[in-house]
């Protein structure tokens, strides 16, 4: 564990017990967001590389426009 890791805890368990809790749930909520979205992006990647394979190839037949920022 960090010194900045154990700092923080040391100053969270000054904190209430309601307050712990919550701020427990929060944490463990957050390392599990990030972990399906590591997941997730994992699983896409196969897919993201052909996509961006595509538009390149459309774009070099010609198949693309620029875009008119004003007009968006």
């Amino acid at each position: 564990m960090t010194k900045l890791l154990e700092r923080a805890f040391k100053e969270a368990s000054k904190l209430p017990e309601v307050e712990q809790n919550a701020l427990a749930k929060w944490v463990i909520e957050e390392l599990k967001s990030e972990d399906r979205w590591g997941k997730a992006f994992a699983e896409s990647e196969d897919i993201l590389d052909r996509l961006a394979d595509e538009a390149l190839l459309e774009h070099k037949d010609g198949k693309t426009k620029m875009m008119d920022i004003e007009k968006l």
